[in-house]
Protein backbone atom coordinates (compact mmCIF):
# COMPACT_ATOMS: atom_id res chain seq x y z
CA UNK A 1 0.00 0.00 0.00
CA UNK A 2 1.51 3.65 -1.00
CA UNK A 3 0.99 6.07 1.95
CA UNK A 4 0.80 9.78 1.29
CA UNK A 5 1.15 12.41 4.71
CA UNK A 6 -0.31 15.42 2.36
CA UNK A 7 -1.95 16.26 -0.91
CA UNK A 8 1.43 17.72 -1.67
CA UNK A 9 3.01 14.81 -2.10
CA UNK A 10 0.57 13.82 -5.11
CA UNK A 11 2.52 14.72 -7.95
CA UNK A 12 -0.68 12.99 -10.92
CA UNK A 13 -4.10 11.29 -10.64
CA UNK A 14 -4.63 7.61 -10.23
CA UNK A 15 -5.31 5.44 -13.00
CA UNK A 16 -9.38 4.97 -12.54
CA UNK A 17 -9.42 6.57 -8.81
CA UNK A 18 -12.15 4.54 -6.84
CA UNK A 19 -11.84 6.65 -3.42
CA UNK A 20 -13.63 6.23 0.07
CA UNK A 21 -12.85 9.17 2.78
CA UNK A 22 -13.63 9.05 6.85
CA UNK A 23 -12.46 9.05 9.80
CA UNK A 24 -12.07 5.90 10.22
CA UNK A 25 -11.25 5.32 13.91
CA UNK A 26 -10.98 1.19 15.14
CA UNK A 27 -11.31 0.45 11.46
CA UNK A 28 -14.57 -1.61 12.52
CA UNK A 29 -16.63 -3.72 10.18
CA UNK A 30 -18.64 -0.99 9.03
CA UNK A 31 -15.39 0.81 7.74
CA UNK A 32 -14.80 -3.03 6.42
CA UNK A 33 -17.71 -3.06 4.65
CA UNK A 34 -16.42 0.40 3.21
CA UNK A 35 -12.93 -0.74 2.28
CA UNK A 36 -14.64 -4.01 0.63
CA UNK A 37 -16.19 -1.84 -1.73
CA UNK A 38 -13.84 0.20 -2.93
CA UNK A 39 -11.49 -2.25 -3.72
CA UNK A 40 -14.11 -4.66 -5.55
CA UNK A 41 -15.64 -1.60 -7.63
CA UNK A 42 -11.74 -0.46 -8.62
CA UNK A 43 -10.58 -4.10 -9.79
CA UNK A 44 -13.79 -3.96 -11.96
CA UNK A 45 -12.29 -0.81 -13.50
CA UNK A 46 -8.68 -1.88 -13.52
CA UNK A 47 -8.04 0.66 -11.06
CA UNK A 48 -6.95 1.71 -7.94
CA UNK A 49 -8.49 1.55 -4.48
CA UNK A 50 -7.84 4.97 -2.47
CA UNK A 51 -8.56 5.99 1.26
CA UNK A 52 -8.38 9.60 2.66
CA UNK A 53 -8.55 9.57 6.23
CA UNK A 54 -7.17 12.48 8.46
CA UNK A 55 -4.55 12.35 11.81
CA UNK A 56 -5.33 14.14 14.34
CA UNK A 57 -8.56 13.22 14.32
CA UNK A 58 -10.78 16.12 13.38
CA UNK A 59 -12.39 16.25 16.41
CA UNK A 60 -8.96 16.22 18.64
CA UNK A 61 -8.23 19.81 16.72
CA UNK A 62 -12.34 21.31 16.68
CA UNK A 63 -12.90 19.85 20.19
CA UNK A 64 -10.12 19.19 22.17
CA UNK A 65 -10.71 16.34 24.56
CA UNK A 66 -13.38 15.66 22.89
CA UNK A 67 -12.82 12.40 21.66
CA UNK A 68 -10.49 9.12 22.67
CA UNK A 69 -9.58 6.98 19.79
CA UNK A 70 -9.55 3.54 19.49
CA UNK A 71 -6.98 3.08 17.38
CA UNK A 72 -3.66 4.99 17.10
CA UNK A 73 -2.91 6.15 13.25
CA UNK A 74 -0.40 3.90 13.53
CA UNK A 75 -2.75 1.11 13.96
CA UNK A 76 -5.20 2.34 11.78
CA UNK A 77 -2.93 2.58 9.20
CA UNK A 78 -2.02 -1.24 9.47
CA UNK A 79 -5.73 -2.29 9.63
CA UNK A 80 -6.59 -0.36 6.53
CA UNK A 81 -3.61 -2.39 4.43
CA UNK A 82 -5.02 -5.41 5.51
CA UNK A 83 -8.11 -4.69 3.99
CA UNK A 84 -6.62 -4.18 0.40
CA UNK A 85 -6.79 -0.81 -0.30
CA UNK A 86 -3.79 0.45 -2.77
CA UNK A 87 -3.16 4.04 -1.92
CA UNK A 88 -3.68 5.63 1.69
CA UNK A 89 -4.11 9.62 1.84
CA UNK A 90 -3.66 10.91 5.70
CA UNK A 91 -4.40 14.77 5.45
CA UNK A 92 -3.02 16.57 8.33
CA UNK A 93 -6.54 18.09 10.08
CA UNK A 94 -5.45 21.39 11.48
CA UNK A 95 -7.82 24.46 12.02
CA UNK A 96 -6.45 26.10 8.53
CA UNK A 97 -7.25 22.70 6.77
CA UNK A 98 -10.81 22.80 8.41
CA UNK A 99 -11.93 26.03 6.72
CA UNK A 100 -11.92 24.16 3.38
CA UNK A 101 -15.14 24.22 1.99
CA UNK A 102 -16.74 21.29 0.36
CA UNK A 103 -16.73 22.41 -2.89
CA UNK A 104 -13.02 23.03 -2.57
CA UNK A 105 -12.55 19.34 -1.52
CA UNK A 106 -13.92 17.94 -4.50
CA UNK A 107 -12.91 19.93 -6.67
CA UNK A 108 -9.05 20.24 -6.35
CA UNK A 109 -8.53 17.13 -3.69
CA UNK A 110 -11.06 14.58 -5.16
CA UNK A 111 -11.43 15.42 -8.42
CA UNK A 112 -7.88 17.79 -9.67
CA UNK A 113 -4.95 15.56 -7.87
CA UNK A 114 -6.64 11.96 -7.60
CA UNK A 115 -8.62 11.83 -10.56
CA UNK A 116 -11.62 10.47 -9.08
CA UNK A 117 -13.95 7.90 -10.93
CA UNK A 118 -16.09 6.35 -8.60
CA UNK A 119 -16.63 7.53 -4.95
CA UNK A 120 -17.89 5.33 -2.18
CA UNK A 121 -18.95 6.64 1.29
CA UNK A 122 -20.61 5.93 4.14
CA UNK A 123 -24.45 6.33 5.34
CA UNK A 124 -23.70 9.03 7.72
CA UNK A 125 -20.74 10.55 6.27
CA UNK A 126 -20.24 14.27 5.54
CA UNK A 127 -17.67 16.84 5.55
CA UNK A 128 -16.16 20.30 5.01
CA UNK A 129 -17.03 23.46 6.69
CA UNK A 130 -19.90 23.58 8.59
CA UNK A 131 -20.63 19.60 7.69
CA UNK A 132 -22.01 21.25 3.95
CA UNK A 133 -20.38 18.05 2.20
CA UNK A 134 -23.19 15.17 2.73
CA UNK A 135 -24.65 12.85 0.44
CA UNK A 136 -26.87 15.05 -1.62
CA UNK A 137 -23.85 17.38 -2.24
CA UNK A 138 -21.52 14.77 -3.23
CA UNK A 139 -24.27 13.14 -5.38
CA UNK A 140 -25.07 16.55 -7.27
CA UNK A 141 -21.27 17.14 -7.59
CA UNK A 142 -20.76 13.59 -8.90
CA UNK A 143 -23.46 14.23 -11.49
CA UNK A 144 -21.07 17.63 -12.82
CA UNK A 145 -18.06 16.04 -12.59
CA UNK A 146 -19.02 12.61 -14.12
CA UNK A 147 -18.30 9.89 -11.28
CA UNK A 148 -20.90 7.78 -9.89
CA UNK A 149 -21.50 7.91 -5.81
CA UNK A 150 -21.99 4.85 -3.92
CA UNK A 151 -23.59 4.88 -0.39
CA UNK A 152 -23.07 1.49 1.76
CA UNK A 153 -25.34 1.44 4.25
CA UNK A 154 -25.01 1.23 7.79
CA UNK A 155 -23.61 -2.20 9.18
CA UNK A 156 -25.89 -4.14 11.91
CA UNK A 157 -24.92 -7.20 13.91
CA UNK A 158 -27.30 -8.88 15.80
CA UNK A 159 -29.41 -5.60 15.65
CA UNK A 160 -26.81 -3.34 17.20
CA UNK A 161 -25.57 -0.94 15.36
CA UNK A 162 -21.56 -0.97 14.36
CA UNK A 163 -20.41 2.17 14.57
CA UNK A 164 -16.83 3.89 16.68
CA UNK A 165 -19.60 5.15 19.43
CA UNK A 166 -20.69 2.00 19.91
CA UNK A 167 -17.69 0.36 20.47
CA UNK A 168 -15.98 3.13 22.45
CA UNK A 169 -18.76 2.53 24.78
CA UNK A 170 -18.25 -1.36 25.11
CA UNK A 171 -14.40 -0.47 26.16
CA UNK A 172 -15.34 2.34 28.65
CA UNK A 173 -17.17 -0.57 30.41
CA UNK A 174 -15.08 -3.52 29.81
CA UNK A 175 -16.94 -5.83 27.37
CA UNK A 176 -14.34 -6.97 25.22
CA UNK A 177 -16.45 -9.69 23.81
CA UNK A 178 -19.20 -6.84 22.30
CA UNK A 179 -16.35 -4.53 21.42
CA UNK A 180 -14.65 -7.74 19.60
CA UNK A 181 -17.67 -8.51 17.82
CA UNK A 182 -17.99 -5.23 16.10
CA UNK A 183 -13.96 -4.54 15.48
CA UNK A 184 -13.71 -7.94 14.08
CA UNK A 185 -10.71 -8.58 16.12
CA UNK A 186 -9.66 -8.04 20.11
CA UNK A 187 -9.84 -4.41 21.53
CA UNK A 188 -5.51 -3.34 21.41
CA UNK A 189 -3.82 -1.32 23.48
CA UNK A 190 -0.34 -0.58 22.49
CA UNK A 191 2.99 1.34 23.85
CA UNK A 192 6.81 1.43 25.04
CA UNK A 193 6.94 -0.61 27.96
CA UNK A 194 8.23 2.23 30.79
CA UNK A 195 10.24 2.00 34.20
CA UNK A 196 7.51 1.17 36.92
CA UNK A 197 8.51 0.76 40.69
CA UNK A 198 9.69 -3.01 39.94
CA UNK A 199 7.65 -3.94 42.87
CA UNK A 200 5.70 -6.72 40.44
CA UNK A 201 8.48 -8.94 40.43
CA UNK A 202 11.14 -8.46 43.70
CA UNK A 203 7.66 -7.72 46.04
CA UNK A 204 4.03 -9.21 44.71
CA UNK A 205 6.43 -11.85 42.71
CA UNK A 206 4.39 -11.34 39.04
CA UNK A 207 6.95 -8.94 37.06
CA UNK A 208 5.25 -6.31 35.08
CA UNK A 209 5.41 -4.64 31.55
CA UNK A 210 3.85 -1.04 32.35
CA UNK A 211 2.56 0.79 29.75
CA UNK A 212 1.36 5.04 30.47
CA UNK A 213 -2.28 6.38 28.90
CA UNK A 214 -2.15 9.27 26.77
CA UNK A 215 -4.73 12.12 27.17
CA UNK A 216 -6.41 10.61 23.13
CA UNK A 217 -6.55 7.34 24.52
CA UNK A 218 -9.68 5.66 25.17
CA UNK A 219 -9.29 3.97 28.60
CA UNK A 220 -10.71 0.45 29.33
CA UNK A 221 -12.64 0.15 32.46
CA UNK A 222 -10.30 -0.43 35.17
CA UNK A 223 -9.71 -4.14 36.19
CA UNK A 224 -7.95 -7.38 35.46
CA UNK A 225 -8.34 -8.46 31.83
CA UNK A 226 -6.83 -11.70 30.34
CA UNK A 227 -4.94 -10.42 27.81
CA UNK A 228 -2.73 -11.54 24.23
CA UNK A 229 0.59 -9.90 24.14
CA UNK A 230 2.97 -9.51 21.07
CA UNK A 231 6.39 -8.85 21.82
CA UNK A 232 9.36 -8.81 19.42
CA UNK A 233 6.70 -10.75 16.61
CA UNK A 234 6.37 -13.34 19.53
CA UNK A 235 2.91 -14.09 21.16
CA UNK A 236 2.48 -14.57 24.59
CA UNK A 237 -0.67 -14.92 27.04
CA UNK A 238 -1.01 -12.67 30.14
CA UNK A 239 -3.00 -10.36 32.55
CA UNK A 240 -3.72 -7.01 32.47
CA UNK A 241 -4.22 -4.22 35.51
CA UNK A 242 -5.52 -1.11 33.90
CA UNK A 243 -6.12 1.38 37.23
CA UNK A 244 -4.09 3.22 40.14
CA UNK A 245 -2.55 0.31 42.17
CA UNK A 246 -4.74 0.70 45.31
CA UNK A 247 -2.59 -1.26 47.19
CA UNK A 248 0.19 1.20 47.39
CA UNK A 249 -1.47 4.13 47.15
CA UNK A 250 -0.18 4.86 43.82
CA UNK A 251 -1.68 8.30 41.62
CA UNK A 252 -0.66 7.25 38.38
CA UNK A 253 -3.26 5.87 35.93
CA UNK A 254 -1.27 3.32 34.36
CA UNK A 255 -1.66 -0.79 32.32
CA UNK A 256 0.55 -3.12 33.93
CA UNK A 257 1.09 -6.73 32.37
CA UNK A 258 2.40 -9.61 33.52
CA UNK A 259 3.49 -12.33 30.98
CA UNK A 260 3.28 -15.97 31.13
CA UNK A 261 6.56 -17.63 30.56
CA UNK A 262 8.39 -14.75 30.01
CA UNK A 263 11.56 -13.11 31.23
CA UNK A 264 13.37 -10.94 29.51
CA UNK A 265 14.47 -7.10 29.68
CA UNK A 266 11.82 -5.32 27.40
CA UNK A 267 12.39 -1.45 28.84
CA UNK A 268 12.21 1.26 26.03
CA UNK A 269 10.45 -1.90 23.56
CA UNK A 270 7.38 -1.32 22.10
CA UNK A 271 4.75 -4.11 23.37
CA UNK A 272 1.00 -4.84 21.35
CA UNK A 273 -1.73 -5.62 24.13
CA UNK A 274 -4.75 -7.78 23.15
CA UNK A 275 -7.81 -7.35 26.00
CA UNK A 276 -9.82 -11.16 25.37
CA UNK A 277 -12.43 -10.83 28.71
CA UNK A 278 -12.78 -8.51 31.61
CA UNK A 279 -11.52 -10.55 35.03
CA UNK A 280 -12.94 -8.65 38.32
CA UNK A 281 -12.43 -4.60 39.19
CA UNK A 282 -9.63 -3.55 40.49
CA UNK A 283 -9.50 -3.01 44.27
CA UNK A 284 -7.52 -2.39 47.53
CA UNK A 285 -5.72 -5.57 49.31
CA UNK A 286 -4.62 -5.60 52.57
CA UNK A 287 -0.90 -5.63 51.39
CA UNK A 288 1.99 -7.65 48.65
CA UNK A 289 0.95 -11.02 50.29
CA UNK A 290 -3.21 -10.71 49.69
CA UNK A 291 -2.76 -9.12 46.31
CA UNK A 292 -0.22 -12.15 45.13
CA UNK A 293 -2.71 -14.80 46.49
CA UNK A 294 -5.45 -12.77 44.27
CA UNK A 295 -3.17 -12.44 41.39
CA UNK A 296 -2.22 -16.36 41.62
CA UNK A 297 -6.10 -17.13 41.23
CA UNK A 298 -6.24 -14.61 38.13
CA UNK A 299 -3.49 -16.24 36.23
CA UNK A 300 -5.28 -19.68 36.75
CA UNK A 301 -8.58 -18.09 35.11
CA UNK A 302 -6.31 -16.66 32.44
CA UNK A 303 -4.87 -19.39 31.58
CA UNK A 304 -8.04 -21.78 31.27
CA UNK A 305 -9.50 -18.98 28.96
CA UNK A 306 -6.38 -18.39 26.99
CA UNK A 307 -6.59 -22.54 26.07
CA UNK A 308 -9.01 -22.05 23.57
CA UNK A 309 -7.87 -18.88 22.13
CA UNK A 310 -4.16 -20.91 20.95
CA UNK A 311 -4.62 -20.59 17.12
CA UNK A 312 -6.02 -16.78 17.02
CA UNK A 313 -2.81 -15.56 19.53
CA UNK A 314 0.06 -17.68 16.33
CA UNK A 315 -1.99 -15.65 13.80
CA UNK A 316 -2.02 -12.28 16.13
CA UNK A 317 1.78 -12.59 16.83
CA UNK A 318 2.67 -12.93 12.75
CA UNK A 319 3.83 -10.12 10.60
CA UNK A 320 0.72 -10.12 8.72
CA UNK A 321 -1.96 -10.38 12.15
CA UNK A 322 -1.20 -7.26 14.00
CA UNK A 323 -4.14 -7.35 15.99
Amino acid sequence: MQIFRSTAELVAPFTNACVTIGNFDGVHFGHQQLFGTVVQKARALKGTSVAITFDPHPLQVLLPGGIKLISTCEQKIELIEMAGIDVLLIIPFTMEFAKTSAEEFVAELLVQRLGVKELVIGYDYAFGKGRSGNIEFLQRQGEHFGFPVTVVDAVYLDEQLVSSTRVRELVRNGDMTGARDLLGRHYQIRGTVQMGKQRGGKVIGFPTANLKFNEEDLVPKHGVYVTQVICRGHGYGGILNIGYNPTFGEEQLVAETHIFDFDENIYGQPIKVNLLKFLRSERKFSGAKELSEQIRKDVMVAKTILAGHQKELILSSSARFNW
